[in-house]
């Protein structure tokens, strides 16, 4: 426990506690009584949170300075935010993903779900990609380095701190080693190993929230000819070449991603079945299409489109045209899988724009599959929408 009383305390807004008290971990700067003294707090601070009727809602990370001004970290206004409450935390969410999966190869960390808002941690073995997206969480960084020290011993953590949406937190986007030398992994998978770049690669280096996708995709694959669009290190594509594939055409604008990716393809002796080809998605789907290119499977997974809500409706006519371009490239009785990482474009607005797409094609389609992300990444029951990953595999008449 802390000194309750000498935790600055932060009161809500009368009349705006509804949310906060229904369970949501979120308090919006209009919902708080912006007080000079609250003004004049430190981004990243633990604050006790109250309603104005004197209801204790706990210990929050207050930042006035950002929208979404606290973010709730305990229910407990006396928590000590210290090395005993990081290896709870951190050790209830490891406990979970020991549960999910056999290998030490997943998401440790997915932000509020795991009571730790804004932070993401994926392991790879030995290696931690973590990435603090709130001030909060960059005030907790160094505990939170010691207790993945007791709970995992890595050999390597690398701050992927590079998110835009840091600047919103008023953080400074650095990409660094945190404890350990060198910036290289490996992740297993499907029984291959994949070469990650923890300090060069997209994001967090590896995409864990597809893997229960490229299984199914991977099922569909033996004898097949498969194109992998925007297939960053080749995840989608050399699972297929893996489980039988005859042919695999890697799609990317990035040469190292690419490199990457043949790199495991090599080593894994699949090289002779995958070919690599740089180029802008679009435009090299375009052409395919116009060639009269065909695959039996075709994999659309797009970084996002709508980096903002303003960006929505220009997303959606992305994914219908993402749709329309590559619905011809599927031969008759084939599959394609198309994706959304876009946390601004519900479910149900990508798959009208998809579903508008195949239309424009003039194919008939089934839809086999719809979801998600899979179950390393949970979601807080009071923010949906940070169900951001929307999937969706269809067969093409």
């Amino acid at each position: 426990m802390t000194d309750t009383a000498a935790r600055p305390l932060i009161r809500l807004v009368p009349g705006h506690d509804r949310r906060v008290k229904g369970g949501h971990p979120w308090a919006f700067s209009n919902e708080i009584a912006m007080t000079a003294a609250a003004r004049a707090l430190p981004p990243g601070g633990a604050v006790r949170l109250e309603g104005d009727d004197g209801w204790r809602h706990g210990t929050w990370s207050f930042n006035p300075h950002s929208l979404i001004a606290a973010r709730l970290l305990d229910r407990d206004p006396g928590a000590a935010l210290d090395l005993a409450w990081a290896r709870q935390r951190l050790g209830a969410a490891l406990a979970l993903r020991e549960k999910l999966y056999a290998t030490p190869f997943y998401r440790l960390v997915h932000a509020e779900a795991d009571g730790l808002p804004g932070l993401v941690i994926d392991r790879y073995g030995d290696a931690l990609a973590l990435q603090a997206n709130t001030a909060g969480m960059e005030v907790l960084t160094p505990v939170l380095v010691e207790a993945l020290r007791d709970l995992v011993a890595p050999r390597l953590v690398v701050g992927r701190n590079d998110a835009a949406v840091r600047r919103l937190e008023g953080l400074e986007e650095q990409v660094a080693p945190l404890l350990g030398e060198g910036g290289t992994a490996q992740v297993e998978e499907g029984g291959l190993r994949f070469a990650v770049d923890l300090l060069g690669g997209q994001k967090t280096g590896w995409f864990y929230d597809q893997r229960e996708n490229r299984d199914r995709v991977a099922r569909l694959a033996p004898g097949a000819t498969v194109l992998d669009a925007f297939c960053h290190t080749g995840g989608f594509g050399l699972r297929c070449a893996a489980a039988g594939a005859a042919r695999v055409t890697l799609l990317d604008r990035s040469a190292h991603a690419l490199d990457l990716a043949m790199e495991t393809a090599r080593a894994n002796g699949l090289a002779d079945r995958v070919e690599a080809q740089r180029g802008e998605a679009l435009e090299t789907l375009e052409r395919m299409g116009a060639a009269g290119t065909r695959f039996d499977i075709v994999v659309a997974d797009p970084p996002a489109f709508a980096k903002s809500r303003k960006d929505q409706p220009q997303a959606l006519r992305g994914y219908g045209k993402l749709a329309r371009l590559v619905a011809p490239l599927v031969a008759k009785g084939g599959f394609l899988f198309i994706a959304s990482c876009s946390h601004h474009v519900s479910p149900g607005d990508f798959a009208d724009a998809v579903i508008w797409g195949l239309g424009r094609a003039r194919r008939d389609a089934k839809l086999l599959f719809q979801g998600g992300a899979g179950p390393d990444h949970p979601v807080h029951p009071q923010l949906p929408e940070s169900a951001y990953l929307k999937a969706m595999l269809f067969q093409l008449a």
